[in-house]
């Protein structure tokens, strides 16, 4: 099975081109290059629970520290960490990248 973004998974249409990119914005997962090919994603992809402002059922979320929570039921999440297993990138390492400058 191919490793699906979360825009592919989910379908919110935020990614670039997206149907709803012009009601709602482009997603930041699908620009954010600092996490590009982790887990084997595009840009922030398959890493999105790090990423603050990505859509969230329905709702665009805030910081990390205020989303992970949601994001622990995530479907897609739950979906990635069984893909990925012993390879998950821990949480607090893909902050810290986030962190750098790009």
């Amino acid at each position: 099975m191919a490793k699906m973004n979360c825009w592919e998974v989910m379908g919110c249409g935020r990614q670039p081109g997206g149907d709803k990119v012009g009601e709602l914005g482009a997603c930041p997962a699908a620009a954010e290059a600092r996490l590009d090919g982790v887990h084997g994603g595009e840009n922030a992809g398959r890493a999105c629970w790090a990423v603050a402002g990505t859509l969230c059922g329905g709702t665009v979320r805030g910081i990390f520290a205020a989303k992970y929570r949601d994001c622990l039921n995530c479907l897609f999440y739950k979906r990635v960490m069984a893909e990925e297993g012993r390879q998950l990138v821990p949480s607090k390492d893909l902050v810290v990248k986030l962190r750098m400058k790009a």
